[in-house]
């Protein structure tokens, strides 16, 4: 009688049934990367286009004419002090949220919740401030605008094909100092005009589009505060919520550096 041996083969292991990533990450802040590497490229193809625009530009209003107002202190000459205010606060909103993300690592909610109410108070301090920057721009393109004879508007703001259009409208712009500057102003007051409108194209759509971010990150962080409160984080106990919010508010934080760089410093 013959006997039939039976050969068993091992199934091969499986790396990742679907369960914790080998990866040691989750999920949802794998895709909060992917969509912060997404919108990383969307704000480079904006800084780039304008990096390229000023690059090929032969005169560019200087931003120590342009950001050197203050609210209530109307004519004093202090450029750059605005938005440093600005800038210091979006930073310390950026430390607030640390130490949110800090304490949701122990589970105290408590500190939590405060952490990410001085980052929501942050984050509106900064769009107030932004509001205002904006509201004071806008008026004085608006009344440079109206006293330039002959426009013909395209775009955003508006662009120029009179030759004959005062350029001291526009002087306020540029650096005084710089003769190459007077001398484009005088004999080609087209390409002036030109350029100013662009940096103004270039600066209200790409700090409304950091704005939008940072409005939005005040409503995640006000929605999350909300679950804070309410315990839901301490009952699914984690607060990973806290930490992907967090890499958000930090990504809006990084951006507004290349945007203060490339408006403002450059």
């Amino acid at each position: 009688m013959s006997q039939t041996t039976v050969v068993t083969t091992a199934p091969e292991p499986k790396l990742w049934a679907g369960g914790r990533s080998p990866y040691n990450v989750s999920y949802g802040k794998m895709m909060t990367w992917f969509f912060l590497l997404s919108d990383a490229l969307t704000f480079g193809a904006f800084l780039i286009s304008y990096g390229t625009t000023r690059f090929f530009s032969s005169v560019w209003p200087d931003p120590n004419q342009v950001f050197k107002a203050f609210p209530f202190m109307e004519g004093h000459n202090l450029p750059l002090l605005f938005v440093s205010l600005m800038t210091f606060i979006l930073i310390m909103s950026s430390v607030t949220m640390v130490l949110a993300v800090h304490a949701g690592h122990y589970g105290d909610k408590k500190n939590v919740a405060k952490w990410l109410l001085w980052t929501i108070i942050g984050g509106i301090c900064f769009l107030s401030c932004q509001a205002w920057e904006w509201t004071h721009m806008y008026s004085e393109c608006i009344n440079t605008w109206s006293n330039v004879p002959g426009q013909v508007k395209h775009g955003l703001w508006g662009s120029f094909t009179d030759v004959n259009t005062p350029v001291e409208e526009f002087r306020q712009f540029f650096n005084p100092h710089k003769e190459s500057v007077q001398n484009i102003l005088t004999n080609q007051p087209l390409i002036a005009m030109q350029s100013t409108h662009n940096f103004f194209n270039y600066f209200f759509t790409i700090t409304g589009f950091h704005g939008g971010h940072v409005t939005s990150g005040v409503i995640f962080n006000i929605l999350i505060l909300v679950n804070t409160v309410n315990g839901v984080y301490e009952r699914r106990g984690h607060y990973e919520m806290v930490e992907k919010i967090g890499l958000y508010w930090h990504f809006v934080d990084l951006v507004w550096v290349f945007v203060f760089t490339c408006f403002y410093l450059l």
